[in-house]
């Protein structure tokens, strides 16, 4: 009762804070959602798949995933039919919250046999299923590579009390139940384990021993558990319907940013994910042990994994619970209030929409932005132009002459004000052009266009999914040859924004397109990202060579990217050709004589 009535004090003192550190808007929508039968429903599908079953673990790996859910999901059933044979056989008893918990010891007591041989069947049942996650977890401990993990986080001294404390409560249950099984009931399990019991120790056994060790292990759990990483069992509950109401992270450590945080289970999945993890140094900077030193308020260790990060996004991707590691490390960085990157520093738009020379408003007008890191790597755009007056687009580059920036550079350095400005004046650029299609290479740009701008009745579109287009409508043809391609998924464009089957049509049409190792969500990053803040050139070579080692499984001829700066990235260190979608297409487009 002392562990229980802790927690509980604990949980619902730490909801109000998180709903009162949501903004007042975000307040406003997520008591709405509360009431909305869609997200009702949704709420309590996504707290029965992902909190009890696992589901998202058991699609990565099933042997990992039935030891996550038999644990979470036998132990609520076995809280559930204890209720139920409270209500049934002692209804005048379910006031007492404790007493579901150990009905067994007190009906004993009563020295009275209750029947209900279904009921004790399941009770035995799911608790030989939440044995045998038990059993399951032990050996992870030992030996995590059995369920498809190559490392695994360091528990704290208190996640160590928490983890014997919960290893130690199903077994003991399982000794005292078995010590009572002849008088207050019991199936398979109990009643085998009570039959051993007195054939070797006779009738006359004191059976409290077992139930005040039992009653100790749950007492000592729940004291620890808000400051272990089992905190995340109550937190996820309340991330989930955040979540669904569309709250988003506005501070770095308050509202939503604080449940993901506590919510995080310290799996160690997103280690292996991590494209840093390459290099055994850079562990200790994966989104876990951030959300950690988040905890514990070490300011230097935040500072520190908050800028080295890549970025890529794929410890969110991959995440069981919906962590957004990205997302935190940049909320991270605002906190400090870093100047505008250099990149962007000396960029002036006053006098941009005069200089691009727009003709005017026209149907189907199609404003090509390239992007900085585009510019860098000029072969990409003039393999596009030439796309686009083949097809007989009429187009205008908006950065022909180069030094207009999205905003990203300085919202990576977490200057919001800044990045608003610099996306206010970009708007009029755009707008003032009259076209009704602005045209992307870069995945990051296309990003920020299509999610921080405000650009209604002009569609944004990337280029993989233009030149889609132009091939679905015949507008161009292509002639397909005998390579074999390997496309890499950009970090921002796939798990970034969910594009990935509309290169792989394109590529498809003038190829034999194979898969690499890992890809789609499980894309590896380039190593090249402009995320990072302080990690060095050295440090990332090993990150593009296992990216390259990945994409090159299947001895593709060609490696296809569709982001310019994954093109630099992995043409420094490829063994073999390394192109845009756009260089493909235009190298196998058929040009009518």
């Amino acid at each position: 009762m002392i562990g229980m009535i802790f927690i509980l004090t604990y949980c619902v003192i730490g909801l109000v804070r998180i709903i009162l550190q949501l903004p007042k808007d975000d307040r406003r929508k997520f008591f709405l959602s509360l009431i909305n039968p869609v997200t009702m429903m949704k709420n309590i599908r996504d707290i029965i798949c992902d909190c009890l079953l696992h589901v998202k673990i058991w699609k990565r790996n099933k042997l990992l995933g039935y030891m996550h859910s038999s644990i979470a999901f036998g132990w609520f059933m076995l809280i559930v039919i204890g209720h139920i044979e409270v209500f049934l056989y002692v209804p005048h008893r379910a006031k007492f919250l404790y007493y579901p918990i150990f009905f067994r010891y007190f009906v004993a007591e009563t020295d009275t046999t209750l029947k209900g041989s279904l009921l004790f069947f399941l009770m035995d049942f799911f608790l030989l299923v939440v044995l045998s996650g038990i059993f399951l977890a032990m050996i992870k401990r030992i030996r995590s590579r059995f369920f498809g993990m190559r490392r695994t986080t360091n528990p704290s001294f208190l996640d160590l009390v928490g983890l014997y404390s919960l290893w130690a409560i199903f077994p003991l249950r399982l000794l005292a139940e078995g010590f009572t099984a002849d008088i207050s009931g019991g199936s398979f399990l109990t009643k085998s384990l009570n039959h051993v019991f007195t054939a070797f120790l006779g009738n006359h056994v004191n059976m409290l021993p077992t139930w005040w060790a039992y009653s100790l292990a749950l007492g000592v759990f729940f004291c620890v558990l808000p400051f272990t990483r089992y905190m995340h069992i109550p937190t996820e509950i309340l991330l989930i319907p955040l979540r669904n109401a569309g709250i988003r992270i506005t501070n770095a450590r308050k509202g939503l940013a604080k449940a993901q945080v506590y919510s995080c289970p310290n799996c160690g999945l997103c280690i292996d994910a991590c494209p840093m993890g390459v290099m055994k140094t850079n562990i200790k900077d994966t989104t876990v042990y951030l959300n950690r030193q988040i905890r514990r308020r070490n300011e230097n260790r935040i500072e520190e994994i908050s800028d080295k990060c890549l970025l890529c996004g794929k410890c969110t991707a991959i995440c069981p619970v919906g962590v957004e590691g990205d997302k935190l490390r940049i909320a991270q960085r605002s906190i400090r209030k870093y100047g505008i990157s250099p990149d962007c520093s000396s960029i002036d738009t006053s006098g941009l929409i005069e200089e691009c020379n727009f003709s005017g408003p026209s149907d189907g007008k199609v404003l090509y932005f390239a992007g900085c890191m585009t510019a860098l790597t000029p072969k990409i755009s003039r393999a596009m132009c030439s796309v686009l007056s083949s097809a007989g687009i009429q187009y205008e580059m908006m950065d022909r002459d180069g030094g207009i920036c999205c905003g990203r550079p300085v919202m990576m350095a977490g200057r919001v004000e800044q990045a608003e400005e610099m996306i206010r004046k970009n708007t009029e650029i755009i707008k003032a052009s009259g076209a009704s299609v602005l045209l992307l290479s870069c995945p990051i740009c296309y990003k920020i266009f299509k999610e921080k701008y405000r650009l209604e009745g002009i569609r944004v579109v990337h280029h993989t999914e233009y030149l889609k287009e132009l091939i679905d409508s015949k507008s161009i043809r292509i002639s397909r040859n005998d390579l074999k391609y390997v496309y890499h998924d950009p970090c921002e464009l796939g798990r970034g924004c969910g594009i990935y089957e509309e290169p792989r049509k394109v590529i498809s049409e003038a190829g034999e397109l194979v898969e690499a190792g890992k890809h789609h969500k499980e894309s590896i990053c380039c190593g090249g990202s402009l995320g990072s803040l302080s990690l060095g050139f050295d440090k990332r070579q090993p990150m593009t060579e296992n990216a390259l080692n990945n994409l090159t499984a299947a001895s593709p001829d060609v490696i296809v990217t569709a982001c310019p700066l994954c093109l630099s990235t992995f043409s420094r260190y490829a063994d073999r050709p390394v192109e845009d979608i756009a260089e493909i297409i235009d190298k196998n487009m058929a040009r009518q004589a």
